[in-house]
């Protein structure tokens, strides 16, 4: 299915193909990532996501731990975007997240075959049965899936640092009531397109429903990956909507209540029934 959205390969940007038995092949559900010096998380999270996916086709920005090594080396792995060139100017990161997406997409529709897509982080675990939910929706209208995400929260009980030798899925104990419902399947349409002023979730997808649940750990791996957070949202983010944010939590990775001031649960259905939309 082509593309309505035409991205081309800059300078520093080059296509690695993977497991070469996946490409041109007819998939139902492939999986698309952008990754930057995700070494730490990253074995388990290509292997979590691999009992789900068909395939998987990564962005690689530029990244200066194993992160390339490792998307290479794993079975689902079908092809890489890998850059060379990190862009440090704020606004042109803000721009470039879009353009990485819009170009993963195009790869995978230019290279695979498929029915659907998720678009995942390194630091998430989608809950449940994904690709049974997936299969069930697929008869229906639906175009899209918001998944139901929440934070991970160390805890003066709980903050010992995340070791690669670890499943993620369920290492913290509290997360924050907070949710946020994140587009992150959709079927595969011409219209669904990335621009560059799109973040996360992509544009042309109407019909949607809400389900599924999401844990994010983007806050909770350790104490020095915490303030190594902080840091770069203040370097790399503007400055009123996150660098001022980000600089208050520096010293703070320890909680007792999420960062909005609420409770916080463990997972299950205490936190779902406390959930407040963000």
């Amino acid at each position: 299915m082509p593309s309505t959205s035409i991205w081309q390969l800059r300078d520093g940007e080059r296509i690695i193909a993977c497991n070469a038995s996946l490409v041109g092949k007819r998939h139902f559900l492939v999986g698309i990532t952008r990754v930057r010096n995700e070494a730490l998380v990253l074995q388990d999270t290509l292997d979590y996501v691999g009992k789900q996916v068909d395939a998987i086709v990564a962005y690689d920005d530029a990244s200066t731990d194993r992160t390339l090594e490792i998307l290479g080396a794993h079975p689902k792995v079908a092809l890489i975007v890998a850059n060379q060139a990190w862009e440090a100017d704020i606004e042109a990161r803000r721009i470039a997240e879009g353009r990485h997406r819009g170009l993963l997409l195009q790869t995978a529709r230019e290279q695979l075959s498929f029915d659907w897509m998720i678009c995942f982080d390194a630091d998430e675990r989608v809950t449940g049965d994904l690709r049974g939910f997936i299969d069930a929706t697929h008869s229906s209208d639906c175009e899209g899936v918001q998944v139901q995400l929440f934070d991970a929260y160390m805890t003066p009980g709980d903050h010992a640092p995340y070791r690669a030798d670890r499943e993620l899925l369920g290492f913290r104990r509290f997360f924050g009531p907070e949710q946020r419902d994140i587009l992150m399947l959709w079927r595969n349409r011409s219209e669904v397109i990335f621009t560059e002023h799109h973040g996360r979730e992509p544009g042309g997808v109407d019909r949607m429903k809400t389900g599924l649940y999401c844990q994010h750990y983007g806050k909770s791996l350790s104490v020095d990956h915490w303030e190594e957070t902080c840091e770069y949202y203040m370097r790399h983010f503007p400055f009123d909507t996150y660098g001022k944010k980000w600089r208050e939590r520096k010293g703070r990775a320890i909680h007792t209540q999420s960062d909005f001031m609420r409770p916080l649960y463990e997972w299950g259905d205490a936190l779902f029934a406390n959930a407040v939309k963000i």
